[in-house]
């Protein structure tokens, strides 16, 4: 596996040369989305989330990328996570919010990590971590408002509010915030939910001071809620998959809109080109029969790497500056593109590059492509692009070793 400090070195073109496939992300492209989002949250902190390996982009290059931004906090879902950053030298307060019963919090704990909690169980698990490692635990205490996920339902939130007051006098435990989730702030007709999940946190707020927790931050606002409803910015918004550059709300507005730009593009070379007959049954179940004398062009990514299935024969993928549907079923490792019998077509040779999505600045397909032809959105396309697709990081920002250079995981499943 290449090393950052090794790769930091290498010329990004030469790094992606041979591979078969490679995801290139722009860091510098995640630290100028960070700057938007921190100049629409008005004045709000802002957490980059980057749980999931930075949706896939590869997530401590892009939390330092995103700090550089403007980012003041990071945010993820497992305390592994969380430690990951810390490992990686990434000081910024972190939050992590998915922990169960039975599990070790003493490292998140000593890591000055905060951590989430929804439950009494939680906030007395917080207190033996604080104890056993001789430090407060910092915690952040989630409410239900409407999404009927994480958090303590209205019945329950007293109790843990009591629960957490009683360590924060012991000193084992600092309320640092109360928080909660919005369940579709992407969607404009459900838009009088929004505003009641605000009030609802609002309350949660309030019944926590009566009880004599006070705490500094309120926090509700993913990208959607950022982007879409001023009234839940309060003082922190988690942004996440607009950080990436991908609109979390394509009905209501582009990235374009937005003024935010794809960080990944995903790029595969061609494995072999051949010319067959017409009526030639491409890809399992002769789903695509030729119309004609045609080239087909072999791209080596597959379901195994990412790319959904439901896009079979809908899926575009750019070449030459043409755009092409995945002719047929997408398969484990490979998809074919049928270019037909033009003169353009009878000039393509293997090895040639694909973009199989990308910022769609020149006409080629984006992750939302994608997602329009799988039915489904661009968080999940771009999230589970394959560990075996190496991700290469391009760009300065948040890198490293500073200007000029550009950070890479070159071996197969690597992260840089």
């Amino acid at each position: 596996m290449t090393t950052p400090a090794a790769a930091a070195t290498a010329p990004a073109d030469d790094m992606g040369d041979a591979l078969p496939a490679r995801a290139v992300v722009d860091l510098d492209a995640v630290a100028a989305n960070a700057d938007v989002l921190r100049g629409r949250a008005a004045g709000a902190a802002v957490m980059a989330v980057v749980k999931a390996d930075g949706y896939g982009h590869g997530m401590v290059p892009c939390a330092r990328a995103a700090l550089a931004g403007g980012a003041t906090w990071l945010g993820v879902a497992h305390l592994a996570e969380a430690l990951e950053l810390r490992a990686a030298g990434v000081t910024a307060p972190v939050l992590a919010w998915l922990v169960v019963p039975g599990q070790d919090l003493a490292p998140a704990v000593a890591a000055d990590v905060d951590l989430s909690a929804s439950a009494v169980w939680a906030v007395e698990a917080l207190v033996d971590a604080a104890r056993r490692t001789g430090r407060t635990a910092r915690v952040h205490l989630k409410v239900d408002t409407g999404l009927s996920r994480g958090g303590a339902t209205a019945r329950d939130w007293p109790d843990v509010v009591r629960a957490a007051a009683a360590a924060q006098a012991e000193g084992a435990l600092e309320v640092v915030a109360v928080w909660s989730h919005l369940a579709s702030a992407d969607d404009e007709a459900s838009d009088a939910l929004t505003l009641a999940q605000v009030e609802r946190l609002h309350d949660a707020v309030a019944v926590a001071a009566r009880l004599g927790v006070r705490p500094p931050l309120r926090h509700l606002a993913a990208s959607s809620g950022l982007l879409a409803h001023p009234a839940a910015r309060l003082d922190l918004v988690r942004p996440g998959v607009a950080v990436y550059g991908v609109s979390p709300a394509p009905e209501r507005f582009s990235s374009a809109d937005l003024g935010l730009v794809p960080a990944m593009s995903l790029r595969a070379r061609l494995a072999l080109v051949k010319e067959v007959g017409p009526g030639e049954g491409v890809s399992y179940g002769h789903h695509h029969v030729t119309a004609g004398r045609a080239r087909l062009a072999l791209v080596p990514l597959g379901y195994g790497d990412g790319l959904p299935r439901h896009a079979s024969g809908r899926g575009p993928v750019a070449l030459r500056g043409r755009r092409y549907a995945v002719a047929g079923r997408v398969c484990m490792d490979q998809v074919v593109l049928d270019l037909g019998d033009d003169d353009a077509a009878r000039a393509v040779r293997a090895g040639e590059e694909v973009e199989v999505f990308g910022t769609g600045a020149d006409g080629g397909p984006t992750a939302q492509d994608w997602a329009d032809a799988a039915g489904t959105i661009a968080y999940e396309v771009v999230t589970r692009i394959g560990a075996r697709v190496p991700r290469v990081h391009v760009g300065t920002a948040g890198v490293v070793g500073g200007p000029g250079t550009a950070v890479a995981a070159a071996a197969s499943g690597g992260r840089a």
